[in-house]
């Protein structure tokens, strides 16, 4: 599939669309960990999830579920929207 290989490490694909109309996801995790000063480990330990788990939500290679986001972003202390969006973030 083009958009696949189009698409940034940063973005992902979701939902229950027609193969090849898939809705990229963007997202800024690893950044708002950094900044939060929490290891992947840490985040997974907080959040219930394997800390592969973590890398792979940073690698565009896997998106969460509503309740993983919102464990997330309160893990980090942030919106939802801050660390997803449908847009590329600026």
């Amino acid at each position: 599939n083009v958009a696949l290989l189009l698409h940034s490490s940063n973005t992902t694909f979701m939902g229950r669309r027609p193969k090849g109309e898939e809705q990229p996801v963007h997202q800024r995790l690893e950044e708002a960990r950094i900044a939060a000063g929490i290891s992947r480990a840490e985040l997974a330990e907080i959040t219930g999830v394997h800390y592969q788990t973590i890398g792979y939500l940073e690698r565009g290679e896997y998106h969460p579920s509503l309740a993983l986001a919102l464990r997330v972003a309160a893990a980090l202390d942030v919106s939802v929207e801050s660390l997803f969006s449908l847009t590329p973030f600026e």
